[in-house]
């Protein structure tokens, strides 16, 4: 008789500014979303932000890996119809950018929370010490996806395409 055994999905950090918060998109050509107060600083949410997400829940166990933290459990579950809270990581603000042992000022404290499991991040912001970290992640055989948006565009319906068919590939599906 064979048991069916529950797998960890893999981990999907998820930042907010330039993935779901847009900026830097002509102010005559305005993406569809709405603004959102958060402390006193409006940010404008992608329209299509809240279904990409919740899509991507289904494959992916997410985390908040953004600079608000425990903020974004404050605001963004309501604001873009998720279940909620999720976990978020926290950073230590003395490695700001270029003062990480790593070369971005993230990467440490998703070591910390992902181990050497399989993980995606989406993010506006990865670099060559981004490039590195993922390639050296997948030589030791921890799966890792990175996915870079456009500020002004935010995360798009390929990107969740990319991510469900990355999350169903054999070799993240192994390390789960």
């Amino acid at each position: 008789m064979r048991v069916n055994v529950p797998r960890e999905k893999p981990i999907l950090l998820v930042d907010v500014d330039g993935v779901i918060s847009l900026f830097g998109f002509p102010q005559h050509a305005r993406p569809a979303g709405s603004f959102e107060m958060v402390d006193g600083i409006a940010h404008f949410l992608s329209a299509s932000a809240g279904e990409h997400l919740r899509v991507l829940a289904d494959a992916y166990e997410p985390a908040w890996c953004t600079g608000w933290e425990e903020k974004a459990n404050d605001y963004l579950p309501r604001a873009l119809g998720l279940d909620g809270p999720w976990p978020h990581l926290s950073f230590d603000r003395s490695a700001g950018p270029g003062r990480s042992v790593q070369g971005h000022w993230k990467l440490d404290a998703i070591d910390a929370y992902a181990g050497a499991r399989a993980l995606a991040w989406i993010d506006d912001a990865h670099g060559e010490a981004c490039e590195a970290w993922a390639a050296a992640r997948e030589r030791a055989g921890s799966p890792t996806l990175l996915v870079t948006t456009e500020p002004a565009v935010g995360m798009t319906e390929r990107h969740v395409e990319r991510l469900l068919a990355w999350a169903a590939e054999p070799r993240a599906a192994a390390m789960r």
